[in-house]
C-alpha cells in the first residue's frame, strides 16, 4: 500500500509498503479521508515531538471502511463506515476516575504511538476498540464531515466549559477551521458572536455561517468594537484559538465581570505572557484550558451532523490524493485554506 511517511522535520516521503497486519482484536479501515490538522504541521515542522516517532505514519482526523476484522471482532464487519476518536484514554488514572479522559496521564493516540492515517490503510489497535473509539456511521455523515467529527469533538469539549447560552456575547480569536466550528456552536446556544480574523476570505465564510460582527484586528480597534457594542461592558466569553501569548492580557481587558476566557489553542513551548492580575482579581475573571476531547463529545459531534445543525463541508476548501502530498502540505503550511482533505 502507498503510506506517507514521516521521516524528520520537514521530511514526508510517500512510500510502498506492506498493508498492516492486524490480530484476533483488531480491524483494518481502508482510508477514505484523512485531514491535516494544525498539530500534524507541527510536527512536520519539528514543534511537536510528544509520542511522535520516526518514521511513522501521522494523521490522525480521519475516516474509513472496514476491510479486514480479526477473528474475534464481533461488533464490526466488513464495510461497515466507521470514525475513529484517535485519542485512547487508560481509564484508570485520576484523570479518567475524574470525568478528565481526555487530559489522561497515559493517553496514547493514533497518529502519535499508533501509525495515523495519511496511508492507503490503517490499522485499529485493539486497545481503541476496547475502549470504545470506533464509531460506525450512517449515511447521514459523510467521509468527509467524519474526518473532521474529531476537531468538532475536541470543540465541543471547550465549548461545555463556557457555559455559552441565549443572549451570551462570545467573542472568538481566529476564523480558522477550529474558529468556525465554534462560532456554528455559539450560535446553536444562542449566542451573538464577535469574529475576529485579518484573514478576508476567513471572515467571508465566518460570516456565511452566521457571525453577528466581524472584525479585522489589522484595520480596525477590537477593543472599541466590542465595548461600543457591550455597553462598555465587555463580552462574557473569549475563545481564543490562535496561540499568541502576547495577545492575553488585551484580551482580558474585554471580558465582562465575571465572564471567561477559554485558552483552546496550543502555544509554542516555553510562552509566557506578562497579565496584569488585578483584571483576574477585582473582575473575577475565570481563565480556563480545553485539551481533546471525551468520547460523549464524538457522539454529540455526529448527532450534530445528522441533524444538519453544523455546516463541516463549507470547512472542506481543497481535497487531494496522497500522491499530491507536497500540494497538500505546501498549501496548508501558507494557510491559504480551511480545511484541506486527503481522499480515496
Amino acid at each position: 500500500m502507498e503510506a506517507l511517511i514521516f521521516e524528520k522535520p520537514y521530511t514526508l516521503v510517500l512510500k510502498e509498503i506492506q498493508k498492516p497486519k492486524i490480530e484476533k482484536n483488531e480491524i483494518c479501515l481502508k482510508m477514505k479521508a484523512a485531514a491535516i490538522c494544525g498539530t500534524d504541521l507541527r510536527v512536520y515542522k519539528g514543534e511537536k515531538t510528544k509520542g511522535i516517532r520516526k518514521p511513522s505514519i501521522i494523521g490522525h482526523e480521519f475516516s474509513g471502511e472496514v476491510a479486514e476484522v480479526g477473528d474475534k471482532i464481533i461488533d464490526f464487519k466488513i464495510g461497515d463506515r466507521v470514525g475513529v476518536a484517535p485519542v485512547i484514554s487508560c481509564g484508570k488514572c485520576y484523570c479518567c476516575l475524574n470525568d478528565l479522559e481526555n487530559i489522561c496521564i497515559n493517553r496514547m493516540a493514533i497518529g502519535y504511538e499508533f501509525d495515523g492515517a495519511f496511508a492507503e490503510y490503517i490499522k485499529i489497535p485493539s486497545v481503541a476498540i476496547e475502549s470504545g473509539n470506533v464509531f460506525k456511521l450512517s449515511d447521514k455523515v459523510s467521509f468527509e464531515e467524519a474526518a473532521l467529527l474529531e476537531p468538532l469533538s475536541c470543540c465541543i469539549n471547550g465549548h461545555n466549559k463556557c457555559k455559552i447560552k441565549i443572549k451570551t456575547d462570545v467573542l472568538i480569536i481566529g476564523a480558522g477551521p477550529i474558529g468556525l466550528m465554534h462560532l456554528q456552536l455559539a450560535k446553536i446556544s444562542g449566542a451573538r458572536v464577535f469574529t475576529s480574523e485579518p484573514n478576508s476570505k476567513r471572515r467571508k465564510i465566518a460570516e456565511s455561517l452566521g457571525a453577528d460582527i466581524l472584525i479585522d484586528p489589522q484595520k480596525e480597534d477590537l477593543s472599541k468594537i466590542i465595548m461600543e457594542n457591550t455597553n462598555n461592558q465587555g463580552v462574557d466569553v473569549v475563545i481564543m484559538v490562535i496561540g499568541i501569548d502576547r495577545m492575553l492580557n488585551d484580551l482580558l481587558t474585554l471580558i465582562k465581570k465575571g465572564g471567561i476566557l477559554n485558552l483552546f489553542a496550543g502555544f509554542q513551548k516555553e510562552s509566557v505572557s506578562n497579565i496584569d492580575p488585578n483584571l483576574i482579581h477585582y473582575n473575577e475573571i475565570n481563565i480556563i484550558g480545553s485539551s481533546a476531547m471525551k468520547l460523549r463529545n464524538y457522539i454529540t459531534a455526529i448527532k450534530l451532523i445528522e441533524e444538519n445543525k453544523i455546516n463541516l463541508k463549507s470547512l472542506i476548501t481543497d481535497v487531494y490524493s496522497l500522491s499530491e502530498y507536497e500540494k497538500a502540505f505546501s498549501k496548508a503550511l501558507k494557510n491559504e485554506s480551511i480545511k484541506i482533505v486527503f481522499q480515496d
